[in-house]
């Protein structure tokens, strides 16, 4: 059976995207996924589905707009995709929790980072359907603005190798 990570958009411990991961974790389960495992209060979790991967993200994607009363963007990616996201690391050899994949539905364009702004000492490079940045000076002061993953959601290399190993158990 098929194991999923589904990446949830503007999901935080505080605010407006406030979803404890009990809940998230009791969605997922009366969508009748199985083996579900949320990983930090950030909307990560891991799962398997026998549905394709557009029907759990359709599926998702509803429940959530159900409980929240808005859309909540998943990004979804497969056990396979999310190894290769961690294998295919541009920054591998930086510090993990300066470096982040920036997760997108489609594959960034060729001439994505022409429209990047504010760029300091940050290292950007293009994945899949990823973009990697590494914020040498860390990404708190960081002034830098990427228009084509506006609609992403970013984690931290440690945090993805986490969800790889964790999905890789599950595909097991």
């Amino acid at each position: 059976m098929p194991t999923y990570i589904a990446l949830l958009r503007a999901v935080n411990v505080g605010g407006t995207g406030k979803l404890p991961m009990t809940e998230l974790r009791a969605m997922c389960e009366a969508l009748g996924f199985t083996g579900v495992r949320t990983y930090i209060a950030s909307g990560n979790v891991v799962f398997q589905s026998r549905l394709a991967a557009a029907s759990v993200k359709k599926r998702l994607e509803r429940s959530l707009e159900e409980y929240a009363g808005k859309p909540v963007g998943v990004l979804l990616r497969s056990a396979e995709e999310m190894a290769a996201v961690l294998a295919a690391n541009p920054f591998a050899s930086a510090p993990p929790e300066r470096t982040l994949a920036l997760f997108l539905d489609t594959a960034p364009s060729a001439d994505a980072l022409k429209t990047v702004s504010g760029q300091g000492t940050e290292t950007i490079a293009l994945g899949t359907r990823e973009i990697y940045v590494y914020y040498k000076d860390g990404i708190g002061r960081s002034k830098l603005k990427i228009p084509a993953a506006k609609d992403g959601t970013a984690r931290n290399m440690n945090t993805v190798a986490t969800l790889a190993e964790w999905a890789a158990q599950g595909a097991a």
